[in-house]
């Protein structure tokens, strides 16, 4: 079982950033690509951001190009999403996603992932 954790979420105004971390544990994969997503009141679960295990494909959703970066950590079981120009729309519960995938696999779908973290609020105000 893999157990994720996300952590730095937050309250910040319209254009400031933050940056969130997901570690994952437990019985790990040899190889897995990560994403996140991102769930507003009374909206589905919906893609942000995905990065492949070999970390040389990242994929953005269109809302967040530009103003987010996906990355991992030299040990690849952390990945960090920096958001810089935060916008209210941007306002959501943001969820960690693993599973397993090789090389240069990006997943970018919901049903793409069997494991989550809890998901950290993400509040911008404008």
């Amino acid at each position: 079982q893999v157990q994720l954790v996300e952590s730095g979420g937050g309250l910040v105004q319209a254009g400031g950033s933050l940056r969130l971390s997901c570690a994952a544990s437990g019985r790990t994969f040899s190889s897995y690509a990560m994403g996140w997503f991102r769930q507003a009141p009374g909206k589905e679960r919906e893609f942000v951001a995905a990065i492949s295990w070999s970390t040389a494909r990242t994929f953005y959703a269109d809302s967040v190009k530009g103003r987010f970066t996906i990355s991992r950590g030299n040990a690849k079981n952390t990945v960090y999403l920096q958001m810089n120009s935060l916008k209210p729309e941007d306002t959501a519960v943001y969820y960690c996603a693993a599973d397993y995938a090789e090389g240069h696999v990006v997943i970018i779908t919901t049903v793409g992932y069997d494991y989550w973290g809890q998901g950290t609020q993400v509040t911008v105000s404008s």
